[in-house]
């Protein structure tokens, strides 16, 4: 390993995967900066201000973008801070984007084009989904209600994808790779749901619903527009089949086989984040 003597930036390090790239680099004993509003100093993408304090003296930045490469002005905005980055000395860029995405796809180039040894990591939908985010409480409940149908999925593991993302921030031999990163088959979410039954050993069904019920349902429980517009094109356009097929980032990264979705249900069943509230 080439260890960087600078520290790294970890935007979003409080997220699935930031949370995730940040553990790892404490356990190499590398330095890193949480870049986030809490962070001193803090950083946040609404205020340009903040990003060249954050980068002062980092050699490696992690850009995950909240709440998603997809949404309007984000490929202006993380190109605009890429190419600050490179100005104030930054060598190498990791970012997290998304499969199937224009708006993620404009942003990866405005990365590269930025002058830094750049790595994308693309990402399907996360298992920690239904662990971490949105849809854990309804996995509680005992059902997942989504505007979804039998379209397949190559859920990925958030510890896959910080597993590459760190490997590109510390090694060599990563710059102008692009990382497609999925679990090792295709399961629908009615599949994922008995996956997590099987793991839990109680019933946890997917019951389908319109996608204006699903995102009425958003709005009526606080989501700003921006987040149910979100959500409005992920559920339809990003899931319409056009990522029903696996890739071989992991293995290429780092040499070893994706987590099943499988064995994520079984670790978290074990920890106990499912069990019923």
């Amino acid at each position: 390993m080439n260890t960087p003597q600078q520290p790294i930036l970890v935007l979003g390090g409080t997220g699935k995967t930031g949370r995730r790239v940040a553990q790892r680099l404490t356990a190499l004993g590398l330095p890193w900066r949480m870049g986030s509003r809490t962070a001193s100093p803090p950083f946040s993408w609404e205020d340009p201000a903040t990003w060249a304090p954050a980068l002062q003296g980092m050699g490696a930045v992690y850009i995950s973008y909240f709440p998603d490469l997809a949404v309007p002005g984000a490929a202006d905005t993380v190109g605009a801070f890429a190419r600050l980055a490179v100005r104030q000395g930054v060598r190498r860029l990791v970012l997290l984007s998304g499969r199937g995405e224009e708006g993620a796809q404009r942003a990866e180039q405005a990365v590269q084009a930025s002058g830094a040894e750049t790595t994308v990591v693309r990402a399907t939908w996360f298992n920690q989904n239904f662990s971490e985010g949105g849809f854990l409480d309804m996995v509680w409940a005992g059902d997942l209600t989504l505007p979804v149908g039998d379209v397949l999925e190559p859920f990925v593991d958030a510890d896959d994808i910080a597993d590459v993302a760190v490997a590109a921030l510390t090694q060599e031999g990563h710059a102008g790779q692009v990382y497609e990163l999925t679990g090792p088959r295709l399961l629908s979410f009615a599949q994922a749901a008995d996956e997590i039954a099987h793991a839990t050993g109680r019933p946890v069904r997917c019951t389908p619903i319109p996608l204006s019920a699903f995102t009425d349902a958003a709005a009526a429980q606080g989501e700003p527009p921006e987040v149910v517009a979100l959500l409005r094109y992920l559920f339809s356009e990003v899931l319409d089949g056009r990522n029903a097929r696996l890739a071989d980032g992991v293995q290429r990264a780092l040499g070893r086989a994706p987590k099943d979705f499988a064995v994520f249900a079984r670790e978290v069943a074990a920890g106990g984040v499912w069990a019923v509230r």
